[in-house]
This record gives structure tokens, C-alpha cells and sequence, in this order.
């Protein structure tokens, strides 16, 4: 079977389900969880990844059943360990916790926690000097790649904001869990407005992402095998996370030529074969979401999830736009050709200074050894919170 388009990629699925019998009533809470499920094992089978909450489980009052997925993930993904790909990357979950974590965790899952917060499997972000749950939720999305909601409420709206603000996709649910104008079911009918959906999620080789809203609107009658294969095919066809090129785009510059064949031979295979980005570059040749091209520049800058500012030729608007990906806080790998000149205040921020020479192999490789280096590094200047 051919790679799935989401090997490696972190799905985060959140939501909640009301108290209140005549809106969310048990068969359909119960068969919601039995989609979860099996929407986690089918996803486990393609190679993604997860970021899943640790926290508690409360019960509905009405039937006992959980408010919350989270343990109902994370039991979905151990038993689905022998279906997950060798050659998957991970870690294959990110586990955001909080200062009351272990006191917290249902009896039940203690000896699924300890199991697998002591493989390799899992990687664990603290939120523990936070106390405000909207932190912790910042910091899960951080992390995800793609946000899947159903039922919830505020915490749901608050997430989708997040996402959408760092140019990720959310595939919302329109599952009989929460109020119509509450949580996933509000993303959902915003979503139906074809002049909204492309908010939401964007369908690659410009697909038409409406189409795709109308066809998760699942029906009562839908069986829950057709419902998941509905949306991995969804997921499947979502646009790519988006890396942003900052370059010398003038033809009649000198170091023209070397910086395309930096990108052609080097910089999109890697970024787009290798770490499964779509390499943007905006040079005027291809259609735009918005009227002034700075405003396009800009806009697809903001919301990408990776940043390549090469600054060979030394421009402006490289510069210009280098600083708003580092202001902004995006992963950003600053490349110069070796031995080009640079002003002073960026020769000591590590960057990755490229042969023009060399075979194909190893200049990529080089390429990919610094990008691993830098990846993680912190923002220049970290976040200082008033009050936590």
C-alpha cells in the first residue's frame, strides 16, 4: 500500500458531550465513541501521530458514560500498536499534561498510563506551571497538525481559533453531542457557507473543500464504517502543512541562478518528498486569495507552519519578511550561499550556509542535518505571561 498522506502527522481529536438526554442521548454518545475508535485504529494503520490530552474523565450524570474522548484515544491507540507502520516517525504521541495530571487520571488507565509514558512512544509536554486551561490548550496546538472536533463548547471554539490562527486545518463534526450553536456543530454550519469552508480546511491541488463539508454531514442512517471511511478520505486529501520560501525571486540578479538551483535540487525535495510540506513561493504566477500581493504575501507567511528565509543577494523584502516569521515565533531555517555577505545582526543567528557544488545527496543531507538541529530551537523572545 502507497504511503498515506498522513504518515507522520499529528491528529488531534477533541470535544466533549452535554449533559442533557434530549439533545445528546446515550445510543448516540455510544455510537460517537464506537467512531472515535474506530477512526483512531484506521488512522494508527496509515501512520499518524496523536496529541492527546491527560486528564480526567468525568461521567455524565445522565448514563455514566464519559464527558470527554481523551482515555478513550489513548486506549484506541495501545491497542492499535501492532497496526501502526515501522517506518512511522514519532513520537507517536504528545502527551500535554498539567499540574494535577497524576491525581487525576481515571484508575482504570493508571496501567495504560505508566506502560506507555515509559516507551518511547511518547513524548511528554508539561503545561504543569499553568493553571488556566486555555495555556494547556495552546499548548496541544502547538503540537497538532490537524484538529478534529466533536460536541463541546467554548474549549472547542477556542482550539479552532488557535488552529486557524497557525494556518491548520479543522475537520468539525456535526455529531447530536452539543447544541446546534455550540462547539463542533457551530464550526460545522459555519463551514457549510462555501464562502467559509476554505477557512476551516483546504483540499490539495485545489480541491474543492466545500464539497468535502457536505459529505461529512453525516445522516443518522449512516453506518459508522461508511463514517470513517468518509473522513480519512477527507484527511487523506487535505492540503499539506505549508512551508513558506523567503528568496531572491528578480531573474536578473546575479545569485539568481544559484538560489533556484538551490531550491530546485535541494530545498523542495527535502521539504516536500522527505518532510511532506508544499513549498510555497509567491513570485506572482500563480492564483491569489487576496487583491495587493503583500496582503497575499503576508497572509500565506502568517499561517504557514514552517518558514526557508534565504537571504542570498541580501534584499529588503527578504529581511522585511525573515523578521515577521521570527517576530511571529515560526520554526524558521535562515540558508545563505557559503561565503555570501551578510549584514552583521544576522551572522551569528545559526543558519545553514549551502554549497552551490557538490552531488545532490549530500548537499540534502546537509540540508535536512541542520533542519533536525534547528527544528525545536526557542523563539527569540519567549513569552513572559503577566500572571499564569
Amino acid at each position: 500500500m502507497a504511503r498515506s498522506p498522513l504518515f507522520g502527522r499529528r491528529i488531534h481529536i477533541s470535544g466533549s458531550v452535554i449533559n442533557d438526554l434530549a439533545i445528546a442521548p446515550t445510543t448516540d454518545v455510544e455510537a460517537a465513541r464506537e467512531l472515535v475508535a474506530l477512526l483512531v485504529k484506521e488512522l494508527v494503520k496509515r501512520g499518524a501521530n496523536f496529541v492527546i490530552p491527560v486528564d480526567a474523565e468525568p461521567p455524565r450524570k445522565v448514563d455514566g458514560l464519559p464527558v470527554c474522548f481523551d482515555w478513550l484515544v489513548w486506549k484506541t491507540v495501545r491497542d492499535s500498536l501492532t497496526l501502526r507502520p515501522q517506518t512511522a516517525p514519532g513520537p507517536f504521541v504528545v502527551a500535554v499534561q498539567h499540574h494535577k495530571t497524576e491525581e487525576q487520571i481515571p484508575e482504570t488507565y493508571l496501567d495504560l498510563w505508566d506502560e506507555l509514558r515509559a516507551s518511547q512512544l511518547v513524548k511528554i509536554e508539561s503545561a504543569a506551571h499553568w493553571n488556566m486551561n486555555s495555556k494547556r490548550m495552546e499548548a496541544q496546538a502547538r503540537f497538532g497538525d490537524v484538529l478534529i472536533t466533536l460536541g463541546g463548547d467554548e474549549g472547542v471554539l477556542y482550539l479552532a481559533n488557535l488552529y486557524h490562527d497557525a494556518g491548520k486545518p479543522i475537520v468539525p463534526l456535526n455529531l447530536p453531542l452539543c447544541p446546534e450553536s455550540k462547539g463542533s456543530r457551530r464550526l460545522y454550519a459555519f463551514g457549510l457557507s462555501s464562502a467559509q469552508t476554505r477557512r476551516l480546511f483546504q483540499i490539495a491541488d485545489d480541491g474543492d473543500a466545500h464539497d468535502w463539508i457536505n459529505r461529512i454531514g453525516f445522516p443518522k442512517r449512516q453506518g459508522n464504517t461508511d463514517r470513517v471511511a468518509a473522513l480519512i478520505d477527507l484527511l487523506e486529501a487535505l492540503e499539506r502543512p505549508k512551508a513558506f520560501a523567503v528568496r531572491l525571486l528578480n531573474p536578473d540578479h546575479a545569485d539568481y541562478a544559484s538560489v533556484q538551483d538551490f531550491f530546485d535540487i535541494v530545498a523542495k525535495p527535502v521539504l516536500e518528498d522527505e518532510l511532506g510540506y508544499r513549498l510555497i513561493v509567491i513570485d506572482g504566477r500563480q492564483a491569489y486569495d487576496h487583491a495587493r500581493i503583500d496582503q497575499e504575501i503576508f497572509a500565506k507567511l502568517h499561517r504557514s507552519s514552517v518558514v526557508l528565509a534565504d537571504i542570498t543577494g541580501a534584499r529588503p523584502n527578504c529581511f522585511l519578511e525573515l523578521g515577521y516569521a521570527l517576530g511571529r515565533g515560526l520554526p524558521t531555517m535562515v540558508t545563505a550561499r557559503e561565503g555570501a555577505s551578510l549584514p552583521f545582526d544576522i551572522t551569528t543567528f545559526a543558519g545553514h550556509h549551502w554549497k552551490a557544488s557538490g552531488s545532490a545527496d549530500e548537499r540534502r543531507r546537509a540540508f535536512k542535518e541542520h533542519w533536525q538541529a534547528i527544528r525545536n530551537r526557542p523563539t527569540l523572545v519567549p513569552t513572559e505571561p503577566l500572571i499564569s
